[in-house]
């Protein structure tokens, strides 16, 4: 489990009002998955640890621009880095943002679909 999980914490409960850093911090994350590539990315990473030509392959771009994007997903929080010898290795941080891409993409397959809405 990831370190940041293991610590106490206490989500924001229905009908409490939002702390201006969690809505601060909530939009960023967002803004983040808004974009095609980075999506694509992030879901590639739901498997397990990769590396950049991997991704790049999974997202249909070049390596560089893997690299570019990974690189923003570092910084905001989203993944994870680490160094294999000269390759660098790539992970979701943490079950919130592998939940939270696994109900973005059921959305989108219902919204496409024409199914209904889970209850």
């Amino acid at each position: 489990m990831d370190p940041i999980d293991q610590r106490p914490h206490r989500h924001a409960t229905p009908g409490e009002p939002l702390a201006d850093a969690q809505v601060g911090t909530a939009v960023a994350a967002l803004a983040m998955l808004a974009e095609p590539t980075r999506l694509r990315l992030l879901w590639a990473l739901r498997e397990g640890e990769l590396g950049v030509t991997a991704l790049a392959e999974a997202a249909g771009c070049s390596p560089t621009a893997a690299s570019q994007h990974l690189s923003k997903l570092r910084i905001s929080g989203l993944v994870d880095q680490r160094a294999e010898g000269r390759a660098r290795l790539y992970r979701l941080r943490g079950a919130h943002l592998r939940r939270l891409l696994d109900e973005v993409v059921a959305h989108a397959d219902h919204t496409l679909h024409g199914l209904p809405p889970h209850a």
